[in-house]
């Protein structure tokens, strides 16, 4: 397995931002050949001072492996997904790959 998370931090003067990234995921990355498992959500508030609450949306996405997850990144979905939605809509974005790296 080969996870791909991404955090993403919205523009604040962009109006319905948070839901526009949100619709535009579920819209473009969900039917890609090769995801096993697809989840979007807003950051969860805590108490706890561990848990980073500073960014507005996560996205958690499973692949076989580390090869499936590259060809993902250049799929003409995820390259418009990139360039209509997420260009319009994020400041930063951070992520984290990690699994099985064959």
């Amino acid at each position: 397995m080969f996870s791909h998370i991404v955090i993403f931090w919205i523009k604040p003067e962009v109006e319905g931002a948070e839901q526009r990234l949100i619709d535009g995921l579920n819209h473009y990355l969900t039917d890609i050949p090769g995801v096993i498992s697809m989840h979007v959500g807003k950051c969860a508030a805590s108490d706890r001072p561990v848990v980073d609450q500073s960014y507005q949306v996560a996205l958690n996405i499973t692949f076989k492996n580390k090869i499936i997850h590259d060809e993902y990144q250049v799929h003409p979905m995820h390259v418009e997904f990139v360039e209509k939605i997420f260009k319009q809509v994020c400041d930063k974005v951070v992520i984290y790959d990690f699994g099985d790296l064959e």
